[in-house]
């Protein structure tokens, strides 16, 4: 007779194999809110009942929550009436023009897109998220080894652990809020009942624990590269578009360049044409900030979304 922990892994896998096709993140949920309700009301019946039968029990539990079969597709017909996580505006739609029978924003279009503009914040606070990222990562596993030997390692050990799959989800939530990439709404769920040894080796052999820890490590670098990349090309954008004004009105030379004893001076007649430079650098600019975003969205989903 298979034991209860058998019996509600079986009905997860049989979940996980009925939502074949459906996003990771949806699955992720759907496990999650799936083995907390099985185990929960498991643990509320036998504190009720002193005589249960748990696998009886079980049974029944299962049999109010529904089929498998019967759960993937109200969770599959749930992510389909779901908003976009970056709803298109107004300004956008008005922006989309038709080209050979396909919407079509444009080169400027992306100024009304907010996934760009997600993109452009994203990047810009990720030397933040990411130098935050990458000291817990590092004191968390340096502190962890540290203390094992010692009677609070294995609590200190367990938080800690638990706090790299916290840091995640919340990573997941700033992802899918900036970067319009669906993520998990839920945590994984840790089954509160194991004991400190059970629950460490599970945190120790989960992958989603060392993708979690990786993610956090490689944050810093690209944090700095992000936020390099972003405040460069929007500085250099805005002061390019600034220049007639700082030659016109304040008197301030542009557009001037030296090579040992010879200066080279941009004619005053030409200096508008660097505010239409930097307004094309900064659509670019744009329009990266939109596809790095995209790009990281996926990078995230594939190492903080459990399959």
């Amino acid at each position: 007779m298979k034991t209860t922990d058998e019996l509600i892994n079986s009905y997860l896998a049989d979940l996980k194999a009925a939502l074949t096709g459906a996003d990771k993140a949806t699955v992720q949920d759907a496990l999650a809110d799936a083995e907390e309700h099985l185990r929960t009301a498991l643990e509320t019946e036998k504190a009720e009942k002193e005589d249960l039968v748990e696998n009886e029990a079980l049974g029944n539990i299962i049999q109010e929550y529904g089929e498998p079969t019967e759960i993937a597709e109200a969770y599959k017909t749930w992510e389909g009436s779901l908003p976009a996580a970056l709803a298109e505006t107004p300004a956008a739609r008005r922006s989309a023009a038709t080209v050979n029978g396909r919407a079509y924003p444009g080169f400027f279009g992306v100024f009304a897109d907010p996934r760009a503009w997600g993109g452009l914040v994203y990047m810009l606070i990720s030397i933040v998220t990411g130098t935050l990222y990458f000291s817990w990562a590092v004191t968390g596993l340096s502190t962890s080894l540290g203390v094992m030997v010692l009677i609070v390692g294995i609590p200190v050990t367990i938080l800690f652990l638990l706090s790299f799959r916290g840091i995640a989800f919340l990573e997941g939530r700033l992802v899918e809020a900036l970067l319009g990439e669906r993520m998990p709404r839920r945590a994984s769920f840790t089954d509160s009942s194991l004991g400190w040894v059970e629950r460490l080796k599970q945190l120790l052999t989960g992958k989603a624990t060392w993708l979690s820890w990786i993610y956090m490590m490689l944050m810093l670098p690209l944090g700095i590269i992000y936020f390099t990349a972003m405040v460069t090309l929007v500085s250099l954008s805005l002061a390019l578009i600034a220049s007639p004004v700082l030659a016109y009105v304040f008197n301030i030379p542009v557009g001037t360049f030296s090579n040992g004893d010879v200066i080279w001076t941009l004619p005053d007649y030409l200096t508008p044409l660097l505010a239409f430079v930097g307004v094309g650098l900064g659509t670019v600019t744009m329009h990266l900030a939109r596809w790095t975003g995209k790009i990281h969205g996926k990078f995230a989903k594939a190492l903080l979304v459990s399959d």
